[in-house]
């Protein structure tokens, strides 16, 4: 395939793709939500670059420090497992802040679709919040808000609704065909 013709999905992580727990500093507390790893899994083969991006206000608020963060992070990625996520975008600002990077704004979307040649109308981002499904709409993407973490709570009009990943990742192959 050409360049610029790369689909990817976008992912939230706290709420998405591991249990939300408020300000997560401490890689022992990282939960994954049951088959994240085989949900992304089956999109991979599909085509699919897979990215997380991620609002971590806790850094720009002073609560969590940006080495916590990658600490967290990195837990998560391994348990993920190797060859499933091709990066990971995070924005530091507090809310409040003038910012072209904090989700519900696509700036972490467009600089991964700058940096890995990605088509963004071939792309979805998954989240629980509605500023994740803001944050694609306004990138161009597919939407898809998962039923995990604050999913059930939020006002939003996204693509399509998925009790979790494993459905969300279920929609996305069915429509492709």
């Amino acid at each position: 395939r050409g360049s610029m013709t790369r689909g990817a999905v976008f992912l939230d992580r706290d709420g998405t793709l591991m249990e939300e727990v408020h300000y997560c500093s401490d890689p022992a507390k990282v939960r994954m939500f049951p088959g994240v790893p085989a949900a992304l899994g089956r999109l991979k083969p599909a085509g699919f670059q897979i990215f997380i991006v991620s609002n971590q206000s806790g850094i720009g608020r002073g609560l969590i420090t940006e080495a916590q963060y990658r600490a967290v992070q990195s837990e998560l990625l391994r348990q993920i497992g190797p060859g499933l996520i091709d990066g990971c975008y995070f924005c530091p600002d507090a809310p409040g802040t003038a910012s072209t990077r904090r989700k519900p704004e696509p700036g972490m979307v467009f600089e991964a679709a700058a940096e890995h040649c990605l088509n963004l109308a071939s792309s979805y981002f998954i989240g629980d919040k509605s500023a994740d499904i803001e944050c694609g709409r306004r990138a161009g993407t597919k939407t898809i808000l998962v039923l995990t973490g604050y999913g059930s709570t939020q006002q939003c009009a996204p693509d399509f609704t998925a009790p979790d990943i494993n459905a969300a990742a279920a929609w996305i192959l069915a429509s492709l065909t």
